[in-house]
């Protein structure tokens, strides 16, 4: 299992996979923490999953991760599975993760958090979990409608430039969630706040994980 801590002087790059249910998850649950390993120069490698898209969400999703990934080695998967109903497709969604890992042996997964109370999500992590059984695995948080927040336990303070560059990314890319209620700025910004708060960051900003099982260097 890799190493806790990323950016310790000797450590090398690493091989990172994202897994996203849908086409903004991602972005919105790491997208900060992506960038700031990618800046500096954390990543060899970097896999970009996106598992349901209609055609107009898939083509903001390889748009948007061509956008963020710029500058280092990746490669962008969007799948089809059917949006909402994860749990029903279970099968052939876990085949296609044990596939993934045949083709690609990442260091860190970056995936939806098991408390999530959408059920594509909280599939997501499940799958990821029984997959990938001895891998360092951090689990997002996404806020929405469901009031499902919890008490993330690992934290990546982040500047508060790269923090609106997340922020202006959403509202570029994904034009066709803009119109959703719940889709604003100071949500995205405030979560961001917050975390930050709760981590004492130097910048006051910073994105939360959930981290059931490491190994500190």
């Amino acid at each position: 299992m890799l190493n806790l801590l990323l950016n310790r002087p000797e450590a090398a790059p690493v091989r990172v996979l994202a897994l996203g249910a849908h086409s903004d998850d991602i972005e919105i649950g790491c997208a900060g923490t992506l960038l700031r390993l990618i800046e500096q120069g954390s990543v060899s490698e970097l896999w970009w999953v996106v598992l349901s898209g209609s055609p107009e969400r898939a083509l903001e999703a390889q748009t948007s991760a061509e956008a963020l990934l710029e500058g280092v080695p990746h490669r962008i998967i969007v799948r089809d599975f059917a949006d909402g109903f994860f749990p029903y497709d279970g099968r052939v969604i876990k085949e296609y993760i044990e596939e993934l890992k045949r083709d690609f042996s990442p260091d860190v997964v970056f995936t939806h958090q098991r408390s999530d109370l959408h059920q594509d999500h909280r599939f997501t992590c499940e799958v990821t979990w029984n997959t990938f059984r001895d891998h360092l695995i951090l689990e997002y948080e996404i806020p929405k409608y469901d009031g499902d927040m919890g008490s993330p336990n690992l934290f990546v303070p982040l500047d508060e430039s790269l923090c609106s560059r997340k922020v202006s990314h959403l509202f570029d890319h994904f034009h066709s969630q803009v119109v959703k209620p719940w889709f604003k700025h100071d949500l995205f910004s405030g979560l961001l706040r917050l975390r930050g708060m709760e981590c004492q960051s130097p910048t006051s900003y910073a994105e939360a994980f959930y981290c059931r099982k490491a190994v500190l260097a």
